[in-house]
């Protein structure tokens, strides 16, 4: 920049000042100034104020910007805050008419001495560095200092999973000195209760119940006990989610399982399919959940309602393979017991199931009164059972059993009218139970 100089003689001149280096120099007198003022170079800052004398303390205060995010699988959080720490250090006292402090960034820190909190069970944690390091200092003219810092920190949760999804997780956030213990440093919640703040916190599968400070003492064999602050927070898990991807899929497999109860006992293909795709998309469904979750070694709630409503899928599958052997074995016995045409063609007779049916034959009637060996025989052995002695109840029992299952097998029919019944009723009496018991 140039500029017009009058000089007493002669005629002026022009001479080139050079406001920049005028405004350096004004910036570095200033920060001498400011070291000066504060006495930095006359004490030993590597020592905590008030060494050798009582306990420091330090108080905490602390605003949750978010929680950013709940890891099942690593069983972690991860949480932005602002921490606050509030202490006294005469050595940094300076003489104040205006009784105002002096606000400096994170260069200053690295020349006086800050408490040394880290945070227990932490995984990782940096302090934001955009566009500067997050990082506050202001010293007030009487030495309290107020040091303040942001912070994203991933820290351990140990999470219990026997009521998933239906459950509720309690994590916490500790804070605790590294080298001082409670000889030398005192860390305590600043305000009590409102030492901590949030704003508000939407998580996607996660509501927040409730954030309480709390305080405690931990005990280290080698250095001896510790003042530790606690950060508690109560999640419970959004269930809608969870009822759209994997409840009422669940519910819909194993109620499409039941319409194979409806559909003909001789097409065999129809129900065999319903059956094994039932079974597989129950499987599917099973794995998908099992993959989003970290191996426990002990039940969840939804392996629970996924491993029954599978054995109900299951146990249609199994209930059809009975209908269709006692089908075969009642179709077999007619054949076996009547008198069978020397037209008769079995190759036409055999339906696609590759078994014979009472409807592809014309089978003659039993009358009552008429008499065949075989009926004569079973009305000897009958006589023959009632006139002889009881061996007790075991012979009658048996004859129970055997009396019933014969019934069974000569009208499997009924199997699938049963089915119809107990299987929605059994699985609506399940349903009630899990639900009452978790949710």
């Amino acid at each position: 920049m140039w500029c017009w100089i009058k000089v007493r003689e002669g005629r002026p001149h022009m001479v080139r000042v050079d406001l920049k280096m005028k405004k350096l120099d004004s910036t570095k007198s200033l920060l001498i100034k400011s070291e000066q003022l504060l006495r930095i170079e006359d004490h030993d800052f590597a020592m905590r104020p008030g060494f050798g004398g009582s306990a420091l303390p330090v108080g905490i205060d602390v605003q949750v910007e978010s929680i950013d995010s709940i890891s099942e699988v690593n069983m972690d959080f991860t949480m932005t805050l602002y921490l606050r720490h509030y202490w006294q250090d005469d050595r940094l006292a300076f003489p104040s008419s205006s009784n105002k402090s002096r606000t400096f960034d994170s260069r200053l820190i690295k020349k006086i001495w800050v408490p040394d909190v880290f945070f227990v069970h932490s995984k990782r944690s940096f302090i934001h560095d955009t566009t500067m390091e997050n990082i506050m200092l202001r010293v007030f003219p009487d030495g309290n200092i107020l040091y303040s810092v942001r912070i994203t920190v991933t820290a351990l949760c140990s999470m219990d999973f026997s009521s998933f999804p239906l459950d509720t997780q309690n994590c916490s956030l500790e804070l605790e000195s590294y080298a001082y213990n409670e000889n030398d440093l005192m860390l305590y919640w600043k305000n009590g209760n409102d030492s901590l703040r949030t704003d508000e916190i939407v998580l996607s599968q996660f509501f927040v119940e409730d954030f309480q400070p709390s305080f405690g003492l931990a005990f280290y064999s080698s250095t001896g006990w510790y003042n530790r602050l606690y950060i508690n927070f109560i999640l419970r898990r959004h269930i809608f989610f969870f009822m759209l991807q994997t409840y009422f899929p669940t519910m819909l497999m194993v109620m499409l399982s039941w319409v194979s109860f409806w559909i003909d006992r001789r097409a065999v293909p129809a129900r065999v399919s319903l059956g094994i795709t039932t079974v597989l998309t129950m499987s599917t469904i099973i794995t998908g959940v099992s993959a989003s979750m970290p191996q426990v070694s002990y039940v969840k709630a939804v392996d629970i309602y996924l491993w029954s409503s599978f054995l109900f899928v299951f146990l249609s599958v199994i209930e059809y393979a009975a209908v269709n052997y006692f089908t075969t074995v009642e179709e077999m016995k007619k054949l076996k017991n009547a008198k069978i045409p020397s037209s008769f063609n079995a190759n036409q007779a055999m339906a696609f199931d590759g078994c014979f049916h009472d409807n592809d034959i014309d089978l003659p009637s039993f009358p009552e009164g008429t008499s065949t060996p075989n009926t004569e025989r079973n009305t000897q052995s009958r006589n023959s059972t009632v006139s002889a002695p009881l061996e007790g109840t075991r012979l009658r029992r048996r004859k129970t059993i055997k009396h019933n299952l014969n019934f069974i097998m000569s009208n499997s029919y009924m199997i699938d009218s049963y089915s119809r019944v107990i299987f929605p009723l059994a699985y609506l009496l399940f349903n009630i139970l899990y639900w009452s018991l978790y949710a």
